[in-house]
């Protein structure tokens, strides 16, 4: 699958992402949502982050999926997700 960059305006806390992309006159819809993990909602929020993230992660809404996972900060950690039925329509693509 080939890859584009779609800037996403910079807005602080979650954002609901839902973008139509029409190719070779097929119009697909796919969803993508960013949320905002804070260190000090870890159960252990002296330990490593990638245990945090882990565990943040484990109480996640299983009908979304970890799509990326951008650069941490000193309060929260951004990561995107992808719902299921739109990964697995990329997959087909």
């Amino acid at each position: 699958m080939s890859h584009i960059a779609i800037p996403i305006p910079n807005v602080a806390g979650k954002q609901d992402i839902e973008i139509q992309v029409i190719v070779n006159n097929e119009v697909q819809s796919l969803k993508y949502k960013v949320e905002l993990f804070y260190w000090d909602e870890c159960e252990n929020p002296g330990g490593h982050r990638a245990d945090c993230i882990s565990e943040m992660l484990s109480h996640h809404d299983p009908n979304w999926t970890v799509y990326y996972i951008g650069a941490p900060t000193d309060k929260f950690v951004p990561i995107t997700f992808v719902d299921r039925k739109s990964k697995e329509l990329m997959k087909a693509m």
